[in-house]
């Protein structure tokens, strides 16, 4: 059995450079991976892409990148949540690529199964179709949209073994299992790391093939975006 346990996440990060592209699992901030994006930041990787559903809030997530300037492009869905975020894309100093949510899970998903491309009607007649290929099939229009290119695949689950197969828990079964596999190295940050076979493989979201790199993370804050409360009667 090929482990692929690393001690901590220094060395899970080895070989990150500046200028690269990274995925970021997670759905606001459900899920992403904390340690992950706490040793970039300490790192001090900068003019990066990263390809990521949202971009976090202003004190926590990706949104403690974006305090340090250390990404040079956002592709994204949803932003609503980061003053700061709309600040750099306002004032030039952000590039950003909004694209539709399904579209980004299908652009990680094609990744990760070798698919270079995919046509979708989602974007066509407006600008996100903007300079790309459009088709029609069966009198329906579609855009052609290429599946991402990343260097490093950061996400996060409940439990992995050392073979790297992966369990999501709730919610944060979101964008990462498609991120897995979908760039040239993934690394897994769990809560739960136990000896290969441990798992049912039945409860099983992800193989291990998917994954190169996994360890056991800590500290997890696991924030709440929005919390919304009934009144006290």
């Amino acid at each position: 059995m090929i482990k692929k346990t690393v001690a901590n996440v220094q060395q899970a990060l080895h070989g990150v450079k500046d200028g690269m592209t990274f995925m970021l699992g997670g759905f606001g901030l459900c899920g992403i991976p904390e340690n992950a994006i706490a040793e970039l930041v300490r790192l001090g990787i900068k003019d990066i892409t990263c390809i990521s559903n949202n971009a976090g809030v202003d004190d926590f997530g990706l949104g403690l990148l974006l305090q340090k300037h250390q990404i040079k492009k956002m592709i994204s869905s949803y932003v609503g949540e980061n003053d700061e975020f709309e600040r750099q894309m306002l004032s030039g100093e952000l590039e950003v690529e909004l694209t539709p949510q399904g579209t980004l899970a299908e652009k990680c998903r094609a990744a990760q199964a070798g698919f270079p491309a995919f046509y979708t009607p989602a974007g066509y007649g407006t600008e996100v179709a903007e300079g790309k290929e459009t088709r029609e099939f069966d009198g329906k229009m579609y855009v052609l949209e290429p599946a991402f290119k990343a260097d490093f695949s950061f996400v996060k689950a409940w439990k992995g073994d050392e073979a790297g197969n992966l369990i999501f828990k709730g919610t944060a079964r979101n964008f990462n299992p498609c991120m897995c596999g979908a760039a040239t190295i993934t690394v897994a940050e769990v809560e739960e790391l136990l000896p290969a076979g441990s798992l049912d493989p039945n409860e099983i979201h992800i193989p291990g093939i998917f994954v190169q790199r996994i360890f056991q993370g800590e500290k997890y804050e696991k924030r709440i975006e929005q919390r919304t409360v009934r009144p006290i009667i």
